[in-house]
């Protein structure tokens, strides 16, 4: 089973990809605590996979969070089943999979299996952070898409011990400092804001959002503390009515095929 975290849909693309490959069930892991789904019966050679967009170097908290609560029932006849991890980042994810493994431990579990697979950037609240071009956006795309038959004949043959990660110059610097604060103070829907005067009251922020953390047309942010600061709403909105804070009105937006011409 594949367990799986995406908000502009670069980690969703991914799970898909396997999941269709592998022969392997998707769950969405948004939609399995709306449910309070949180043990799970494994089949004989069945794997765990967890597939995470790096967030602030880190894994999303949503993620963090629901592996700590995962009780698994594994087969009488082993202890434990092949488990992998892939997180899709931007450029690097820093020591994401160091810390995903950390909190897998609190649950008897061990992603032996690592990758990181390079997508376009979704992130642009920080000065220097923007979308790609859109040459360098589907060349990224066109990348990821040459590397997953790798990764997926890899996790088919549950081979133990192969770690493809792009962790950059200073990964410790970037995880335990600047994505220990981002993570502590800016991940939150307090920035985000709409034009009512530009909305025109579709509700597609609200479908997108996959924390339920908006309501209502014009998009009020209920601020639950669930925000995950994914930014679907705001690059979901087809007149560019959100944005999360001031400098992102002059950012672009990106969610995986919105160009319509990347093949599923």
């Amino acid at each position: 089973m594949i367990f799986y975290f995406s908000g502009t849909g670069n980690t969703k693309w991914v799970a898909q990809q396997i999941s269709e490959a592998i022969g392997e069930s998707l769950i969405n892991i948004p939609d399995a605590i709306r449910q309070g789904a949180y043990e799970y019966e494994l089949k004989e050679g069945e794997t765990i996979g967890f597939c995470f967009p790096t967030h602030g170097w880190q894994p999303p908290k949503i993620v963090r969070d629901f592996i700590k609560k995962i009780i698994f029932n594994f087969p009488s006849s082993i202890s434990n089943n092949y488990c992998w991890a892939i997180t899709t980042c931007g450029d690097n994810m820093g020591e994401a999979m160091t810390i995903l493994n950390k909190d897998l431990a609190t649950i008897g579990l061990a992603a032996t299996t690592q990758f990181a697979v390079i997508m376009p950037e979704t992130y642009i609240c920080l000065p220097f952070m923007k979308t790609d071009p859109v040459e360098k956006e589907l060349s990224k795309i066109a990348q990821a898409r040459q590397q997953l038959p790798h990764i997926i004949n890899t996790i088919r043959a549950q081979k133990e011990g192969v770690v493809e990660l792009v962790k950059g110059a200073t990964p410790r610097l970037y995880s335990y400092v600047i994505g220990g604060y981002f993570n502590a103070k800016m991940v939150n829907d307090k920035k985000f804001t709409v034009d009512a005067d530009v909305c025109i009251k579709c509700g597609k922020c609200q479908k997108v959002c996959p924390v339920d953390n908006i309501q209502g047309t014009p998009p009020e942010w209920i601020h639950n503390g669930r925000c995950t600061s994914c930014l679907a709403c705001y690059h979901y909105c087809p007149v560019h009515a959100i944005n999360c804070g001031e400098r992102t009105r002059k950012r672009d937006q990106y969610y995986f095929n919105k160009r319509g011409d990347q093949k599923s």
